[in-house]
């Protein structure tokens, strides 16, 4: 058997895994899954030739980087590109890690507790819950709050207002986000949010949309202001919040117009600055929430 094996250039299944550093036992599998194909001789022995040794050499190299059987199939198969699996396995690996690292900062969070408030923390973690469900709790916060708006002016809004999930987060992170679910969870917090961005009523403003883009002209105006320090103060900024509010109600910009806006809704709500003293904490782009706080005090000064 051994002269014919050589003679036909063939190898049995102990060359095999001498050759390969990989046991019998595995290769059988191997064979039985499908990933290396054996010829057979007289007697039923499994043989295997040269094309069979670089297959199975490429299934060792990719099962450990991790790679799943179904995925190494699929690459030797060329069904799926290296490259892509590759990628694929990268991008699992990535979640994985993060879930770990997200895990490992809610622990500490816990453990770093005082004995006095480790419960309190623990309610706080669980009502958060699954992290990406945290964050689909806050995307449906604000969508009820902005039905009016464009689709991409919502997007626009989620991405620079509504953090994701921290990456390799602090625990003081993890507990700042916790919290600033639970804060969209409270019944208190959606009226009060609604009354200061809308001034009034919602079902008072006879052009929602046209309102919702103007304030976020105006709050795209006092980016740069609040990122160069600039206090409010009465200027084109303010003047473009004002017209937004009274170009949607078809009404004058007059100083008692103003009034009426100024003093509409309560900007003092200690539910609402938490709330957005919260996202700043855990998203490094300049809020609404911190424009619209400038403009409300610039128009307070008039």
């Amino acid at each position: 058997m051994t002269e014919l094996i050589r003679r036909d250039q063939l190898i049995g299944i102990g060359e095999l895994g001498r050759l390969t550093d990989i046991p019998v036992r595995t290769i059988r599998f191997y064979c039985d899954e499908g990933l290396i194909h054996p010829r057979r001789s007289t007697g039923n022995h499994r043989l295997f030739d040269q094309a069979a040794v670089d297959r199975l050499r490429s299934v060792r190299r990719l099962r450990a980087l991790g790679l799943g059987l179904t995925t190494i199939t699929a690459v030797l198969n060329d069904e799926v590109p290296i490259k892509d699996a590759l990628a694929a396995e990268q991008a699992t690996l990535n979640a994985e890690l993060n879930e770990l690292l997200w895990r490992r900062a809610s622990l500490a969070a816990a453990h770093d507790a005082s004995p006095a408030t480790r419960t309190e923390r623990l309610d706080l973690l669980t009502a958060m819950g699954d992290r990406h469900r945290a964050h689909d709790t806050l995307v449906t916060f604000w969508r009820a709050q902005l039905t009016a708006a464009p689709a991409t002016m919502f997007d626009g809004f989620v991405t620079m207002n509504i953090p994701n999930p921290p990456v390799n987060p602090t625990p003081e992170q993890v507990l700042a986000y916790a919290e600033l679910v639970c804060a969209a969870t409270d019944p208190a917090l959606a009226p009060a949010i609604s009354r200061q961005l809308w001034r009034s009523d919602p079902a008072a403003i006879r052009h929602p949309r046209q309102l919702l883009t103007g304030l976020a002209e105006a709050c795209a105006a006092v980016d740069p202001l609040l990122t160069a320090g600039i206090p409010p103060r009465p200027g084109p900024e303010l003047d473009r919040f004002v017209a937004a509010h009274a170009t949607a109600r078809r009404e004058a910009d007059t100083p008692g117009f103003r009034q009426r806006i100024l003093h509409s809704a309560n900007d003092a709500d200690p539910r609402i600055r938490r709330y957005w003293t919260l996202t700043d904490r855990t998203i490094t782009t300049t809020t609404t929430g911190a424009a619209l706080n400038w403009l409300h005090r610039a128009l307070a000064q008039i």
